[in-house]
């Protein structure tokens, strides 16, 4: 894709989380004092391949890491910054599964509570669409399946630590 293609892209999956939050009608920041909005250059929410942000951005091509510093115009958000706590993770038949970003654990409460937490059904078949969009790009194909092994890999050394 050219970087225009991303950027109409990106612009599409943005507008699908404008009126969707991930409780339905709640603001999930308020319950752990928006924890996922404060980065430093070690910590910070991936950027897509071709995606592009007015947000700081550290690291190399391969992994880039938007860093907010607290408060940001929510209209200016990455896409890792719309769809947390879930992820679009890729099923070995190439079909998309919305799961929890373990990646988080340690910064949201509705990652660490998963089993708990109700979350908007809306919510969740945006995520699963972005997803599905996403897969049709190889750079962000190859992307969807790195992050979910990373993601399955932390669930499986949490599963084995108790």
């Amino acid at each position: 894709m050219t970087a225009s293609q991303y950027a109409e892209m990106y612009e599409g999956l943005y507008r699908l989380f404008d009126d969707v939050t991930p409780l339905k009608g709640k603001d999930c920041g308020r319950l752990c004092g928006a924890a996922c909005c404060r980065g430093d250059e070690k910590t910070g929410m991936l950027l897509f391949p071709g995606e592009t942000t007015s947000l700081d951005v550290v690291g190399s091509a391969g992994r880039r890491l938007a860093v907010c510093r607290g408060f940001c115009d929510r209209g200016e958000r990455p896409l890792s910054c719309r769809i947390f706590p879930l992820f679009p993770a890729v099923l070995p038949d190439g079909g998309i599964e919305v799961l929890p970003d373990a990646r988080g654990f340690s910064v949201c409460p509705l990652v660490r509570r998963y089993q708990d937490v109700r979350f908007s059904a809306k919510f969740v078949g945006r995520v699963r669409l972005c997803g599905q969009i996403l897969s049709r790009d190889p750079a962000c194909a190859d992307f969807l399946k790195e992050i979910t092994e990373e993601i399955r890999s932390l669930e499986l050394l949490r599963g084995s630590l108790g």
